[in-house]
């Protein structure tokens, strides 16, 4: 392979000499080719006539001259020496035709029709026809070769070097992938096997890592593909960081299960799995947890077609539910998880409604009789929530509780809460209403009997990479765009954790809970946005551009905290978690008020919010939820309607 490796490029090397050759050379060479095919054709044409290879003597040479006399002035008369022949297309090949048949005509009329003493007729014929073919064939090759296999050759060497680390199956999958592939160049691998470091593999030798630096340097390499699927998530991040020094481009081939099944192809290869970089293991979840509320029962999803709804589903379909049901306001997002879902042959159960909607949730109960509940519905856009905040409330607040109170009175085993980080000292409405809808558990969940046995509970968690709301993906995006990337502050710190893991403890957490509980997953160290920012561009293979370094190729670029945002996040408003038996989730035991006194403020809650009362609206959110302080009046993106449009909607009403 190295040595068809080494031949092409030599051959590249040839073409592109050729090609280099300066335009008026290149019609001479042109000029003399076709002169001795002329010769060669007028010799063939004897050789055909006579039955027998002969040499040209005497006046065998007059067809000669005159083919030569002929020829040369038609071809350049007709612009075949103007021609690109690598670019020789239909019209250059009509030209050729045109040329012959003027060149046909006089060869003809000379040796055949007039007749010349000692030149056969036949020759007359026979040569201009070799001609043809010789001139046509000439064109041909020089289209393929300095043309088709010149691009060829050319996107061969202008492939990116690409340096695979990890001399494993996967490495060799990938690297037996890449060979037919035009995009990318395998020249080396790195292994950690000391053992390995020298040896040749698919024609390619295996380095040190230590030699990494120098590697991607010397052999111009534009990208590391990471085929290390069965390393730690530790041993991972500990790669990246080495990697993340000398500026490549970075991607990952695909799980453990693909490279089994010898599945992995160069479409596998896929961007950095951004939980590389925060380094942070993962768990493997416990069976009996995760299957205690779900095993052969009815389990109930709002919110099922965003992204933690989406993937509780995705988790709860492969512990055998009797009935999964998938409750939705978005048409389309339920469409979309309903067909997903539904080739796992599962029985699912698509619904649309909205939690706001008190007879819809008892109905759906009533019928379908759920055994556990799992709540994701909710907005949660910390901008969008602060500009329309009647809407944030009412569904993330008064829809919780109008799901929950259908959840008591129809029976249902468990119930959980999908919370947040911010509903923790909130400064903005997204989570003072999730805060409330935890506080609207708790009560019920005090009120508990054996009329009312429902088992609430909330779990509560920062940043999940992925989602609708994380920056991840935006980030992506614009260093794909170019830049700049956004972030609203320098010091933004926020929790990550990956929506499987969060999926799956959110589930665990549920199966623990002995009725309202509040859990907080062990969401790791928080993660400054601007280094992870700096971490994305420099494993894209690119520089950022600051003050440093006015050359780089991405800024990131500071627009100011958005309404409502916070620098920090925490998980814990007291200072008393307690732990559990899984070590990833924590429980608190936070303040509430009694039902009876709870309810009545959200009745007056809900009638501030009829009458776009924003003042009474911040009010009774203070005076409710512990350390909420909104930064700003609350105000709707809708102006105050006009007195006429206002009256006309209390009688509609």
């Amino acid at each position: 392979m190295r040595l068809n490796r080494t031949g092409s490029m030599y051959q590249a090397r040839i073409i592109a000499a050729v090609l280099a050759i300066p335009r008026a050379y290149k019609r001479l060479i042109a000029i003399s080719v076709d002169s001795a095919l002329c010769v060669i054709a007028v010799w063939l044409a004897y050789c055909l006539r006579l039955d027998g290879w002969v040499a040209l003597e005497g006046e065998d040479w007059l067809p000669v001259g005159v083919s030569l006399l002929l020829a040369l002035p038609i071809f350049i008369s007709f612009g075949l020496y103007r021609a690109i022949f690598r670019y020789a297309g239909v019209a250059a090949f009509l030209a050729i035709l045109r040329a012959m048949v003027i060149y046909f005509i006089g060869f003809m009329s000379a040796f055949t029709i007039i007749s010349v003493p000692g030149v056969p007729r036949t020759v007359g014929i026979l040569q201009p026809l070799l001609l043809l073919v010789f001139i046509s064939v000439s064109r041909l090759a020089a289209r393929y070769w300095l043309g088709t296999d010149y691009r060829r050759q050319l996107n061969q060497l202008a492939r990116p070097n690409v340096l695979i680390y990890g001399a494993g199956t996967a490495g060799r999958q990938i690297a037996a992938a890449l060979e037919g592939s035009t995009e990318l160049k395998v020249v080396g691998f790195v292994d950690d096997d000391s053992r390995l470091h020298g040896s040749i593999l698919r024609g390619v030798p295996i380095w040190s890592p230590e030699n990494l630096p120098e590697l991607i340097t010397r052999l111009n390499v534009k990208e590391v593909l990471l085929a290390l699927p069965s390393s730690s998530r530790q041993r991972r991040h500990e790669i990246l960081e080495e990697i993340r020094r000398v500026r490549v481009n970075v991607r990952t081939v695909p799980d453990l299960n693909d490279v089994a099944q010898g599945k992995v192809t160069v479409s596998d290869l896929k961007e950095l799995d951004i939980e590389d970089l925060l380094g942070r293991h993962a768990i493997q979840p416990r069976a009996d947890f995760m299957e205690k509320n779900i095993r052969d029962k009815v389990v109930m999803v709002t919110g099922a077609g965003g992204s933690i709804g989406s993937e509780l589903c995705r988790q709860i379909i492969t512990r055998g539910p009797s009935l999964l049901i998938l409750v939705e306001q978005s048409e389309f997002a339920l469409y979309e998880i309903h067909r997903e879902l539904e080739k796992e042959g599962a029985n699912l159960l698509p619904v649309l409604a909205s939690v706001r909607d008190e007879v819809r949730m008892r109905e759906i109960m009533q019928s379908l009789r759920p055994d556990t509940l799992y709540h994701a519905a909710a907005y949660k856009h910390v901008p969008l929530v602060e500009h329309n905040p009647a809407e944030g409330i009412r569904n993330n607040a008064l829809g919780t509780m109008a799901t929950a109170l259908a959840a008591r009175d129809c029976g249902v085993s468990d119930f959980v809460l999908i919370s947040t980080d911010k509903a923790v000292r909130p400064t903005n409405i997204m989570g003072a209403s999730k805060r409330l809808a935890e506080m609207i558990l708790q009560a019920l969940a005090a009120e508990a009997s054996p009329d009312h046995p429902t088992n609430f509970s909330m779990v509560r968690f920062g940043n999940v990479l992925g989602s609708s709301g994380s920056v991840v993906p935006l980030f992506r995006q614009q260093i794909r765009d170019g830049g700049p990337v956004t972030l609203t502050h320098v010091d933004v710190t926020r929790y990550f954790m990956t929506i499987t893991e969060a999926s799956q403890l959110v589930i665990q957490a549920g199966a623990m809970s002995g009725g309202g509980d509040v859990f907080l997953l062990d969401m790791g160290e928080p993660v400054r946005i601007y280094d992870l920012a700096h971490k994305m561009i420099e494993l894209s293979g690119l520089h950022v551009r600051d003050a440093d370094h006015p050359n780089g190729d991405i800024e990131i670029e500071v627009t100011g905290l958005r309404p409502g945002e916070k620098l920090y996040e925490e998980l814990l408003i007291g200072d008393n978690p307690k732990p559990t038996d899984h070590p990833r989730i924590l429980k608190a035991h936070e303040a509430m008020l009694p039902w009876g006194e709870l309810k009545d403020w959200l009745a007056r809650l809900d009638e501030a919010l009829a009458r776009r009362d924003f003042e009474t609206t911040r009010s009774i959110l203070c005076r409710l939820v512990s350390g909420y302080s909104p930064q700003d009046d609350l105000t709707d993106v809708l102006p105050e309607p006009a007195p006429h449009l206002a009256g006309a909607a209390r009688r509609a009403v």
